[in-house]
């Protein structure tokens, strides 16, 4: 054992020297190499002094390099003292510098705005901005409409050509109207599809103050893919998000906001009234005499209305995991006592990067809850309430003498204060929405993605009118309830492989997808009257009597729809130069006959550049210059569910051998052959970029035409079994030119002034509405409705002629006596008492022809100042409130202007009627919204990056020629451009608001 041990000893010792020797070479080669390597360590920050969190630090044409951490540092040992680093982040210029004999570096990156806008979303996808061939508009978060806004809509009101939104409605639960390039559906809706971070929801499905960017798909090139649902455009909204390696951050906005009634009509007010009835003016029914009060009804009904919005936003993240979660909180009063709304919103998005960051995994969840007053059965406003406010006597008071609300029996007159006061009423809605997504890159060229959402939304809803109520006081209906609920669930799935592989100046991209989707909505509701006691209201809907008198009502419903669909795409690009994209769907819909239960949606763009072309190389002042040219088919679902389907339903009862049994009648005829409303759409754009970019836009021309529109026609019975059937038979056509212009008037270092100026010019007709199979009695149809007394349409729609023409009698003159002269159709002048529905014609339309903006921003040091302009031209206006209300002869309240000379001549001595000098032009000019703001110097808040206070207005001034409250009318339907009586009101808002980051 000893030997053994010597024998080790020795050979240790014999190798001790060698092993001395490789320990000293080491140290050498060690000493030498960190003699030669330099420790750099630095801080990366942006303009505004904020550190930049995961920016890559690497020395140059070497593999050697990091990350910045959460606060912007990092450290890095180069090889040499002459050593050049690259400093790198998106967004912003790519930072280069030798380090010479520096050891520690502050490096400031510059923000690289051209860089940002270089990447557009498209369907299934994102493009090169510079890349993209057809119709597609961005509009980033800096660039949003602020203050009090609706919905996501309304943050880019004003701010894409072609793209026409409005808020008719002052209502705080109403959302934006939104219309894409005109109407191109008879019956279909006008609403494009949105698609919030890829699935689809709605314009209310996220907070505004949520969403980092909008991107609008407009021509049928670009919004093929999407197929049924692309036809209307693309609305597609990306929600705020966390990146890797993120520095922390709590992002906080939030404001206040004061609303007002933007516009009064002018209606008599007491003293008024008295002297119409010293001047010796009579009147009937509501204004039969003085009551001896004062009363201003309008000022009863409603308040300054007092809103308030706040949100907080949470995001961080490392080099595997991010997260971003926000809190949304709205609560928003309308103008009308009892119209209010709260929502809340939720928001919660988990990414997660594994296996050397190819498999990427993101959870995400939406939920809201929001609760408002129901002054309607199921809505927040009833509207007959308004009507009721601006057509009462203001000599009545609001109480009798017991202190009982003031009511008298006559024909729809009823107290407005009472009517709200003695209506309790409650809707609530939750929505909840669960993503689950994965993608894995194979490698750089090939990547497969997978995505899952889970949807659902319900609400409840309770009415109750009590006892005090006027239905009750007039009517006998001793209190009436009403309860309801619905619910909706719906699976979205989708499956895609993106490939993209260049070779030489060949790149070509490619997209394959599978997408399926399914809905289910069911729902319940009940009605009761006669209750004993006004204590449970809505919730012991059976303790009222009317289920015993056979006055009470109850119904149920479901209905599913299904789509799936196959799609593809293609892009091919040659040397930056020349561009081609190709894509094609092939979907199905549960919507269609048997005979159609697959459509093929097929679309095409190309694309030159010829800024890219050898001989623009000294051509310095362009910057951009792209020629685009699209086609695309895309359709409209089918209507209804089971709307290809036969249909029974249950109609009177009648006596059998002593039973009261009910009818079972056909309700619908089956169409095997119903399908999709194709459209087929035609696009040419140019892009321009000149004198680096201080000018730039683009200038689009484009022509669609829907064939196969959806209408209900007359059929003879039998051999059907039901009087009307749906059919695809209409062809519709629209044509119109967009320009987009962005111009940098004046860029210094401390002052910046840039302006945006959109301009959309549509046309429509409507090319038939017949076929060989069904047709029309005759060539058009009419649509609207003027309500009572008057009871006649407002529109007709007919072939050869556009979409919106108001269809009445024109008036020219009036008598001495004060009735109406009308112009016949072949010239002649007649009494209106002597007119018939064959001397109507058509007085104007209600679609705006041209829409324009002007948005302007001026950045001075610290402070930020906006004002957007928008106006529509060429189009007119049935102003309701004219034509029913100034008429000195009408048993209620009227307006002032009802004791004017008509047309110079004579005050008014004529029924109601619709004729055309209630037709008025709707040109406007609207300052539409003003903000003004300021950011505090970085070392003002030592706690903040950053603290920016704002005051902004929304619908400031309108400058019209119209007589109503607001030009900006329901254009929604076939009716547009009718200013109903009953409307609410628009609003204008100032807001006080502050952002802030830490």
């Amino acid at each position: 054992m000893e030997q053994t041990n010597s024998s080790i000893g020795a050979i240790h010792g014999s190798n001790f020297n060698k092993y001395k020797l490789l320990y000293v070479l080491a140290f050498f080669l060690t000493s030498f190499s960190s003699f030669s390597q330099q420790n750099i360590t630095g801080i990366v920050r942006d303009e505004n002094g904020i550190p930049i969190a995961g920016a890559s630090v690497s020395e140059k044409n070497t593999s050697n390099g990091v990350v910045t951490d959460f606060d912007g540092n990092f450290q890095l040992n180069v090889s040499a003292a002459n050593s050049t680093i690259v400093v790198s982040y998106i967004g912003f210029e790519t930072y280069e510098a030798s380090i010479g004999n520096k050891t520690s570096l502050d490096i400031i990156l510059k923000e690289n705005l051209q860089e940002l806008d270089e990447v557009v979303v498209i369907g299934y996808g994102t493009q090169k901005k510079a890349n993209v061939t057809s119709a597609v508009a961005t509009v980033k978060s800096e660039d949003f409409v602020q203050g009090n806004v609706k919905d996501a809509a309304q943050l880019i009101q004003g701010k894409v050509a072609g793209l026409t939104i409005s808020a008719p409605s002052g209502d705080p639960t109403q959302g934006s109207q939104v219309k894409l390039r005109g109407i191109s559906s008879l019956t279909g809706g006008t609403d494009p599809l949105v698609l919030v971070d890829g699935v689809p929801g709605s314009l209310s499905t996220v907070a505004p103050e949520d969403i980092e960017s909008i991107d609008v798909l407009k021509d049928g090139s670009a919004t093929a893919i999407y197929g049924t649902r692309g036809t209307n455009g693309v609305i597609i909204i990306t929600t705020k998000k966390g990146n890797y390696n993120a520095k922390p951050t709590i992002e906080y906005n939030g404001y206040s906001s004061l609303s007002t009634i933007a516009r009064q009509m002018d209606f008599l007010d007491a003293d008024e009234l008295r002297q119409k009835y010293a001047e010796g003016y009579s009147f009937v029914g509501a204004n039969l005499q003085d009551f001896g009060s004062d009363t201003d009804w309008l000022d009863e009904i409603t308040r300054d209305a007092l809103s308030q919005v706040h949100n907080v936003i949470f995001r961080g993240g490392n080099d595997a995991t991010n997260i971003t979660a926000s809190v949304n909180y709205r609560d928003l009063e309308g103008i009308f006592l009892k119209s209010e709304t709260e929502k809340y919103t939720g928001r919660i998005s988990v990414n997660h990067a594994m296996f050397d960051n190819k498999l990427k995994t993101n959870i995400a969840m939406i939920a809201s809850e929001q609760v408002y007053n129901a002054l309607g059965d199921g809505t927040s406003f009833d509207p007959y309430i308004y009507r009721q406010a601006i057509i009462r006597n203001p000599t009545e008071p609001i109480y009798d003498e017991n202190g009982n609300w003031y009511e008298r029996d006559v024909y729809f007159y009823d107290n407005p204060v009472g009517y709200i006061e003695e209506t309790i009423g409650e809707n609530r809605y939750r929505n909840v929405r669960f993503d689950f997504s994965m993608s894995y890159d194979f490698n750089d060229n090939l990547t497969l993605k997978g995505l899952y959402t889970r949807k659902g939304n319900s609400n409840i809803r309770g009415f109750y009118q009590t006892k005090n109520h006027v239905s009750t006081v007039k009517y006998a209906q001793d209190g009436f309830a009403s309860r309801g609920t619905n619910d909706y669930r719906g699976n979205y799935g989708q499956l895609t492989l993106d490939y993209k592989q260049t070779f030489g100046k060949h790149t070509v991209t490619g997209l394959a997808g599978y997408n399926y989707e399914d809905n289910v909505t069911e729902g319940f509701w009940a009605t009761n009257r006669r209750f004993p006691t006004d204590g449970f209201t809505y919730n012991n809907i059976g303790s009222g009597q009317g289920l015993q008198l056979g006055e009470a009502g109850m119904g149920s419903d479901k209905y599913s729809d299904k789509l799936i669909a196959f799609f593809g795409r293609v892009t091919y690009n040659y040397d930056d130069r020349y561009l081609l994209l190709a894509s094609l769907r092939h979907e199905g819909s549960s919507r269609f006959g048997e005979d159609n239960k697959w459509g093929n949606f097929p679309g095409i763009s190309a694309g030159w550049r010829i800024d890219q072309e050898a001989f623009m190389e000294n051509v310095d002042w362009v910057d951009n210059l792209k020629l685009r040219a699209g086609y695309g088919i895309t359709g409209i679902n089918a209507g209804e569910n089971y709307q290809s389907l036969s249909g029974l339903t249950y109609g009177d009862y009648f006596l059998n051998n002593g039973n009261w049994i009910r009818e079972l009648v056909p309700s619908r005829n089956a169409n095997p052959n119903l399908r999709w409303e194709k459209k087929k759409e035609l696009n040419f754009g140019l892009d321009f970029g000149f004198l680096n970019n201080r000018i730039s836009g683009a200038i689009d021309y484009y022509k669609r035409r829907t064939e196969g529109a959806l209408y209900d026609y007359s059929v003879p019975t039998p051999p059907y079994f039901y009087g009307t059937i749906a059919a695809n038979v209409a062809e519709l056509e629209n044509s119109g030119l967009e320009v987009l212009l962005n111009v940098i008037p004046f860029q210094t270092e401390n002052f910046t002034w840039t302006a945006n100026f959109t301009y959309s010019k549509n046309t429509n007709e409507v090319i038939s509405l017949s076929n060989d199979e069904f047709q029309l009695t005759n060539d058009f149809f009419d649509e609207g409705y003027t309500g009572e007394p008057i009871q006649i349409e407002t529109h007709r729609v007919k072939e050869g002629e556009p979409i919106g023409n108001f269809f009445g009698l024109k008036s020219v003159d009036i008598t001495d006596d004060g009735i109406f002269l009308i112009e016949t159709p072949e010239g002649d002048i007649i009494p209106a008492t002597e007119a018939t529905t064959e001397d109507r014609q058509v007085l104007g339309n209600g679609l705006p022809t041209a829409y324009y903006s002007w948005n302007n921003t001026v950045r001075y040091k610290n402070w930020d100042f906006n004002i957007n302009l928008r106006g529509a031209m060429d189009y007119q206006i049935l102003n309701f409130s004219r034509m029913f209300y100034e008429n000195p002869t009408v048993s209620y309240n009227v307006l002032d202007s009802a004791f004017d000379e008509v047309y110079g001549k004579a005050v008014l001595n004529d029924v109601q009627r619709y004729v055309s000098y209630y037709v008025e032009d709707g040109d406007f000019l609207k300052i539409d919204n003003v903000t003004l703001g300021y950011t505090l110097p970085k070392d003002a808040l030592k706690f903040t990056d950053s603290f920016r206070i704002y005051f902004s207005g929304l619908n400031l001034a309108t400058f019209t020629k119209y007589k109503g409250i607001d030009p900006e009318v329901n254009r929604s339907g076939l009716a547009p451009g009718n200013d109903e009586r009953d409307k609410y009101p628009s609003t204008r808002t100032f807001t006080l608001g502050i952002n802030f980051t830490l």
